[in-house]
């Protein structure tokens, strides 16, 4: 068992961490110096009479829990914080992990994880390293930031001595050991720095916070709120904030809200409305203590909102309840805002927290709520280097004064507003896993997720770059290499990487697939008129049989390694599903057709109008050494539908017959499309430019939601006029009737999915005059058979999984032929597959791969890398999209970035055999096991459990499961105690970083470097 016990950092070591990490990477606890900000004017804004110079910063929560977290947030642009929150229950046992940031943000920890008078201890630490970052750094003098402390739950608790000696300390700590230690160790060291000063260090203020805001439980009595507060103005003397809950807005008003934005699965709580302060009531008691407030001469106010209490219900995270923030809480904090405010006619104080960020903070702030704190746009990669763009939004609109009044009118617009902006509804981000299968390595961990998730691994950040530097043959070029159909995928390909791109978590994905088209457009006819024609190198022939997606996929690798190829189809014409059944509204045949000159250019035979009955006996006869088979799903999968069945047809031959001849067809005026896939949606649109055609009705067992269907074309049907018609299952057309079973949804099923669930004696009947069957195509197990193909149980064709050679010596399958209806890039890999295993057979040359058209490590590109860091952007214009590529296969860090407490680092090691730029080193003694790195981490794996890891003390390296190390000693004789592969090992360094027992270089190297580089990162206790 892993310890999630966090060690906090004395203070002097702190210190010295920043300034050496500077030194070396001109980065502090991660932050890069490019995101740092500066501020551009000498606007200000001021609370509760001090002054900052942005109204941002961290809320209560994991970001102000440790003084390197504050640090974090401060040098990226935060200058309001609102420490985590403090209780008289200080030694909580939380179950972990108790993070889920994936889209709205889950927790099931509420205050500090440390003693309490350990909290307080960091947050001075904060107080002083904050100083001299602003002096050394910015060469600022006066104080620009300011504290607010935060404290729960009830008044027993708040007035018990541990929880008073905090506040008090934090109101004047002038006498505590922490301020003592923190100003001597300055004022001890102080020619450590270069623009702070003994006369600085002295003048730096005990008076920490002068304000406060209280966090309550859900439930609390509201007379047990008002007393709370009541002390904090009189007898503390603390201008004060209250948190109010969304459960103000009352159960219906938040269930209806989510419903419409799509976030039907989130499970409310009826008691945790029924049992919280009431709205009324709420009003009332914020009207008696503004009156209170005023006589203490303090001010109050409030802060919207807490988190939203919700059940556990998929196991998302230990336990029965997690609160929820993020972009779904915005629409509720922000119309309970207007909603509080309206009461007091705009005069009422407000701080803000409940989906801020990038895209609505300047709203937000122009309505004259400040401040304004974040906490689930922090835990997502860039993580807080997000508060530099936030800051620069910020910066122009201060006003070097508090706020009064409120701006009603805006607040109005934007709370309704909210209801309906797209960054907050659910379809922003589909319910997709960004994560890959792949297995988090200990080294070398960097992927570009959109390769991995794409079947044929395209070099998706290469050619980003070189379209967005206008080198268009380039990138043609290298999407060729491993894809022969450029312009198709680059219009109607399922595009697997954008479900993994990692700008998901930022805003919406990079539109690499417009991207693929651009250099297909403007780097096609440089790219052919510069290819020579490919005659064979082999004697050897293959006879590929389907000339759809993956019969052409295999026959332009085979002929591209040097074999005589030729294509067999009984159609006309070579492109299979895309040519035949494709609508050209969908794709034009210009763009098909070029993609099959690329393939010609190979060296590809073809010939058409054969026999569909396939005998690879006769192929082999006529001197063919190789049969691929790639014959696509050739059976349709007939609807079971009583009554007039002569009025329905299967989609996939009415599109066929559409493509071939849509003014002979007569489909009448009411059409029905039964499926929720691609094509269905195909059939759908293509149905409605029938003539005759009036209305077409998409009938579907589930909601839309559950459609396998692209959500870009679900769009385009809607656009078109296609009506949905949900929770229905056909059961008769009987004149011009079609009868359905209403259905309602049940649970999950094997997919996810929810099992729709007949409703026992209810039907709707629809006027229907034809009826098009989209519920997929079947594989022709007959003509396998007969060619003595073995197929398993469940219809599993046997074949090698990894080269795709069926029971018959030197006879292949792929595509739709072996695994039913799937995608073309889905095809174009199985083709691939088979090619290079026949390539092998041959001892040829399988030619896929390309020389890089980038020099990755050039100081430009890493510096153009780390400015896209941490930057919303969202699509803009489809043709213009490489500077939004963060370029994950060069610098991901992710993990680094979403760590609340930095206890992931990047560490650049020169080692022996390493691959990447840059290793990371998991540092146990800053971990909570909060889980969020796992969140984010593209692979299937957690890295807080999997990287090389540096212990602090010899107990958690005893205790802790994970590979790792811990230096002797104070470590200056470079000995080490090493586990690895469940193995201990004490280890020392000669001066050359040799080891006197044999380990592995590339862990030996990355050792060293931290052991030579990085003295600051393990001399922490000592």
């Amino acid at each position: 068992m892993m310890s999630d016990k966090m060690i906090p950092i004395p203070f002097n070591k702190l210190v010295n961490w920043m300034l050496e990490e500077y030194k070396r990477t001109q980065t502090i606890f991660g932050v890069s110096e490019v995101k740092f900000f500066r501020k551009s004017n000498d606007q200000q804004i001021g609370l509760f009479g001090e002054t900052m110079d942005t109204p941002v910063g961290p809320a209560a929560g994991p970001h102000t829990q440790l003084a390197q977290n504050i640090i974090a947030s401060y040098l990226s642009g935060s200058r309001f914080f609102e420490l985590k929150s403090v209780q008289i229950m200080d030694e909580l046992e939380i179950p972990k992990p108790c993070i889920l940031a994936e889209d709205e943000c889950y927790n099931t920890e509420w205050s500090t994880e440390l003693p309490i008078m350990g909290a307080f201890d960091e947050y001075v630490k904060a107080w002083f390293a904050l100083h001299v970052l602003q002096k050394e750094l910015f060469n600022q003098s006066d104080r620009r930031f300011m504290f607010n402390m935060s404290v729960g739950y009830d008044l027993k608790g708040i007035q018990s001595p541990k929880v008073d000696q905090f506040i008090e300390g934090l109101k004047d700590a002038s006498g505590t050991e922490i301020y003592k230690e923190c100003l001597a160790s300055l004022l001890e060291n102080v020619d450590q720095f270069k623009k702070v000063d003994r006369a600085f260090i002295e003048q730096i203020s005990p008076n920490i916070c002068t304000s406060i805001t209280l966090s309550t439980m859900h439930g609390c009595p509201p007379a047990e709120i008002e007393a709370i507060i009541k002390y904090l103005l009189s007898e503390k003397k603390l201008h004060t904030f209250v948190k109010m809950n969304p459960t103000l807005l009352g159960y219906g008003y938040v269930r209806n809200t989510f419903d419409k934005m799509g976030y039907k699965y989130i499970q409310l709580k009826e008691e945790s409305f029924t049992h919280d302060l009431q709205f009324k009531d709420g009003v009332e008691m914020l009207k008696r203590l503004k009156v209170f407030a005023k006589e203490q001469q303090k001010d109050f106010g409030v802060k919207m909102s807490n988190t939203l209490p919700v059940k556990i219900g998929r196991s998302e995270l230990p336990g029965e309840e997690m609160y929820m923030s993020g972009r779904a809480l915005y629409p509720l904090t922000i119309n309970l805002a207007y909603k509080l405010a309206s009461e007091f006619e705009g005069d009422l104080k407000i701080s803000y927290s409940g989906g801020a960020d990038a895209f609505n903070i300047d709203r937000i702030f122009e309505t004259g709520i400040q401040p304004i704190t974040v906490a689930t746009t922090l835990l997502k990669p860039g993580a807080y280097m997000r508060f530099k763009q936030m800051a620069d939004i910020l910066d122009p609109l201060m006003n070097n004064k508090e706020s009064g009044k409120l701006n009603m009118e805006k607040l109005k617009a934007l709370a309704e507003s909210s209801l309906s902006d797209a960054n907050h509804l659910k379809e922003k981000r589909d319910l997709v896993n960004r994560k890959t299968e792949l297995k988090l390595p200990v080294l070398d961990c960097f992927i570009a997720p959109c390769m991995v998730g794409c079947p044929i691994e395209q070099d998706v950040p290469e050619y980003l770059r070189l379209v967005g530097e206008g080198r268009y043959e380039e990138a043609f070029d290298v999407i060729v290499s491993k894809n022969p159909f450029p312009f198709i995928t680059g219009t109607i390909c399922t595009h697997n990487c954008m479900t993994k791109c990692t700008r998901l978590d930022y805003d919406e994905s990079v539109h690499i697939r417009g991207q693929k088209l651009v250099a297909a457009e403007k780097g096609y006819d440089a790219y052919m008129q510069k290819f020579p024609a490919l005659k064979p190198e082999s004697s050897a022939k293959v006879a590929v049989i389907g000339a759809g997606p993956s019969g052409l996929a295999a026959a332009y690798f085979l002929a591209k390694g040097g074999m005589e190829v030729t294509v067999f189809d009984k159609r006309e014409k070579a492109g299979g599903t895309v040519e035949y059944v494709i609508p050209d509204f969908r794709i034009s045949r210009e763009a098909i057709t070029k993609d099959i000159k690329l393939i010609e250019r190979m060296g590809v035979k073809f010939e058409f109008g054969i026999d569909s009955n396939v005998s690879v006996a006769e192929y082999k006869a006529k001197g063919f050494q190789y049969v691929y088979l790639a014959i696509g799903a050739g059976k349709t999968n007939d609807l079971d539908i009583n009554g007039d069945k002569e009025r329905v047809m299967g989609a996939i031959p009415f599109l066929e017959a559409f493509n071939a001849n849509k003014d002979v067809l007569k489909l009448g005026k009411n059409v029905a499309v039964v499926g929720g896939g691609n094509s269905a949606m195909d059939a759908a649109r293509a149905a409605l430019r029938v003539k005759g055609v009036e209305n077409v009705y998409i009938v579907y067992r589930r909601t839309k939601d559950y459609m396998p269907a692209d959500h870009e074309e679900l769009i385009y049907a809607e656009e078109d006029g296609v009506i949905f018609k949900e929770l229905l299952a056909p059961l008769s057309l009987t004149k011009g009737v079609l009868k359905c079973q209403q259905m309602a949804l049940g649970q999950p099923d094997a997919s996810g999915r929810r099992r729709p669930v007949a409703v026992e004696g209810a039907f709707e009947e629809l006027l229907i005059d034809t009826v098009l069957s989209a519920i997929g195509e079947l594989i022709d197990y007959d003509l396998l058979k007969s060619n003595g193909i073995e197929v398993g149980e469940k219809g599993k064709i046997l074949v090698n999984e990894e080269t795709l050679e069926t029971s018959v010596e030197n006879v292949f399958i792929g595509g739709d032929a072996l695994v039913g209806p799937w995608t073309v890039v889905g095809a174009a890999k199985h083709g691939t597959m088979a090619a290079k295993a026949i390539l092998k057979k041959e001892g040829l040359e399988f030619k896929q791969e390309f020389t890089s058209k980038i020099s990755f490590n050039n100081e430009k590109q890493l510096l153009e890398i780390a400015e896209k860091k941490a930057v919303m952007k969202p699509v803009a214009d489809h043709k213009l999209e490489s500077d939004r590529c963060l370029e994950c296969n060069k610098v991901c860090n992710i993990c680094a970035e979403v760590c609340p407490n930095r206890a992931n680092l990047m560490i650049p090691v020169n080692g022996k055999g390493l691959t990447n730029m840059n290793q990371i080193l998991h540092v146990d003694g800053m971990c909570n096991v909060c889980g969020n790195c796992g969140t984010f981490c593209p692979y299937s794996s957690e890295p807080y459990k999997v990287k090389l890891t540096l212990f602090w003390t010899e107990k958690d390296f005893v205790d802790s499961p994970n590979i790792g190390f811990y230096f002797l000693g104070d470590g200056s004789e470079g000995e080490f105690m090493l586990r690895l592969d469940d193995k201990i090992s004490k280890v020392k360094f000669d001066e050359s970083g040799n080891t006197d027992v044999p380990i592995d270089d590339k862990v030996a190297a990355f050792i060293w470097t931290v052991y030579k580089d990085y003295e600051y990162l393990y001399k922490v206790l000592n």
